[in-house]
């Protein structure tokens, strides 16, 4: 009698565990399906802009699943030089590479005294830092250009030419302006949450505040950095609104280059050259996110006390 009572439990916890690990394995396979379906539906249209960026202009016309005749290196080469990408392009590096120098500049040491001091006025500036989470810019553009404006305004009383309209310096500005409260809050969790251990081990060791927080913090943040570094590149480099409404003259970024690129060659039937500027817009995002990424692998491994 008492062998078959303890025989009983053991043998529903041995189902149990089975349907357990059974469920566990469906969900699993599903979870498996759905990340496959949401990849392919990211790469055949990558793959397909790619193909079609080789084809030539009357290869449109037939199915667009043929693959093309020959490669058709001439639609790159038009894209960058006639339709002017290749300015369009320098300009949206300069951008943007100024834009993520000047965020991080801003926004480390920001973050790092926000987690690891305390001083009057900090809850205040902490909220300040969570509401410009809230605020669109693309809602604030047009206050923006009015300021930016009316101070051009005001420059042309004494010379000949404004200097914040147009200008990709003041336009780097406002993007670092924009992506700062993201970048502070981000940084400023993850600085929160490294052991005083390693601050106390560099203060015995006569390291000064600054050395602990270039040599200690910002190397084991690498992981935050490089999430807000990718986020901020892709705002930067992705960005439509703030660009078109700031940068009035000849002289624009990658993204309204692209879009004029769009109308022009949608009017002259030449789809080949517009897939091609399509896919030299691709493509720094694409070496961009491979650098992060195993960036941000290397540096989720380091750790410990030294």
């Amino acid at each position: 009698m008492n062998t078959l009572t303890h025989k009983v439990p053991r043998a529903q916890r041995i189902v149990n565990k089975k349907g357990t690990e059974h469920a566990w394995t469906a969900g699993r396979t599903i979870g498996q399906i759905v990340l496959t379906l949401v990849a392919l539906s990211i790469a055949i249209p990558t793959i397909w802009i790619i193909i079609a960026s080789f084809k030539d202009k009357g290869e449109f016309y037939g199915s667009p699943w043929t693959l093309p005749e020959g490669v058709h290196w001439q639609n790159y080469v038009d894209a960058f030089t006639d339709a002017h990408l290749g300015l369009y392009f320098g300009t949206s590096v300069i951008v943007t590479t100024l834009s993520m120098i000047l965020v991080l500049v801003i926004a480390l040491p920001c973050a790092y005294v926000l987690a690891r001091f305390s001083f009057p006025g900090k809850r205040l500036l902490q909220l300040a830092i969570q509401a410009g989470l809230f605020i669109n810019v693309n809602y604030i553009i047009v206050p923006i250009f009015l300021m930016l404006v009316d101070a051009d305004k005001w420059l042309l009383q004494f010379f000949d030419a404004g200097f914040f309209i147009d200008n990709i310096f003041v336009l780097s500005l406002v993007y670092a302006a924009t992506s700062l409260p993201f970048t502070v809050f981000l940084l400023q969790d993850y600085f929160a949450t490294i052991p005083k251990a390693y601050e106390e081990a560099a203060m015995i060791d006569g390291a000064s505040q600054t050395t602990i927080m270039v040599r200690i913090f910002f190397p084991m943040a690498m992981p935050a950095i490089s999430m807000s570094m990718l986020f901020n590149f892709l705002c930067y480099w992705n960005d439509y609104i703030i660009s078109m409404t700031l940068m009035t003259g000849d002289n624009r970024t990658v993204q309204v280059g692209l879009l004029n690129l769009m109308q022009t060659q949608k009017a002259a039937t030449n789809y080949g050259r517009l897939y091609a500027g399509m896919v030299i817009v691709m493509i720094p995002v694409l070496i961009f996110y491979a650098i992060v990424q195993k960036k941000l692998l290397e540096a989720s491994n380091m750790g410990g006390v030294k």
